[in-house]
């Protein structure tokens, strides 16, 4: 609830509006069930396409994500995997951080972890790489992400901004709530030393200035590396953090 009340600036009869569109929608877009219903099993397919995954967690305890947006081949992409698919398989992907991430990196850094730290390296994007396909899908992620699932994001770096990207992200910042624009940082191609004041080196892939490999499981961004890997975390702390976490958020039909 508290995350819906942060988004609308503690105005509660917004945050009820809000609340209620996002009952509305999970209830019409099966988000409940969607961790159960979605076999994405062309995800390794669309790695080779757009690389992006969850790796590791910063200094704090965060999980975070990262999104090779600049890699993105939306010909090649659009053969193994359709929007409606891959839109569902980001959705299911917001469910698992609520519902795994989020919880076993609370108990892994004994602190209520309900956020995520986000590098999106655009590096070879230019005008052309976005197609309208990609921005659509762009554009309606980010949607469903902040009417849906507010309040997720704790800061996100932009790396390997070149003069073109600035120049678009100049012109959008004005557009973009303050709060939003604080968080994000676009850097150059001299990233290494500010991601590694916020995610230890171990955490970090080498291809980011990292130690990390994930030789075994075929590169960093399949190997889902993170707490929620960690077989030995006690499922019981889990489901009280889930709890917590998800409190009356996603089952409950009831008031604001």
């Amino acid at each position: 609830m508290l995350r819906f009340l942060k988004a609308r600036k503690f105005n509660i009869e917004k945050a009820k509006v809000m609340w209620a569109n996002m009952l509305q929608w999970r209830k019409d877009f099966g988000a409940d069930t969607i961790m159960e219903d979605l076999d994405f099993n062309e995800l390794n397919e669309v790695q080779k396409y757009y690389p992006q995954g969850y790796h590791g967690v910063d200094k704090d305890g965060r999980p975070v994500y990262i999104e090779r947006l600049g890699m993105i081949d939306t010909d090649m992409l659009l053969q193994v995997t359709n929007m409606d698919r891959f839109v569902k398989y980001q959705v299911q992907e917001f469910e698992r951080s609520l519902a795994i991430r989020f919880p076993a990196c609370s108990v892994a850094a004994n602190r209520h972890i309900d956020s995520s730290t986000t590098i999106l390296d655009v590096q070879g994007l230019g005008l052309m790489s976005l197609t309208g396909p990609v921005i659509e899908f762009i554009k309606l992620v980010q949607k469903i992400d902040n009417d849906n699932y507010p309040e997720t994001l704790y800061r996100m770096f932009i790396i390997n901004a070149g003069p073109g990207f600035r120049l678009i992200w100049n012109a959008v910042k004005p557009l973009l709530d303050p709060d939003t624009t604080s968080k994000i940082h676009v850097l150059g191609s001299k990233y290494q030393e500010n991601l590694l004041e916020a995610i230890d080196g171990s955490e970090l892939p080498d291809f980011l200035g990292g130690s990390c490999l994930c030789a075994i499981e075929g590169g960093c961004l399949r190997s889902d590396k993170g707490p929620w890997k960690d077989q030995n975390l006690s499922k019981t702390s889990i489901d009280v953090e889930v709890s917590t976490i998800q409190g009356n958020t996603i089952s409950d039909s009831g008031n604001c």
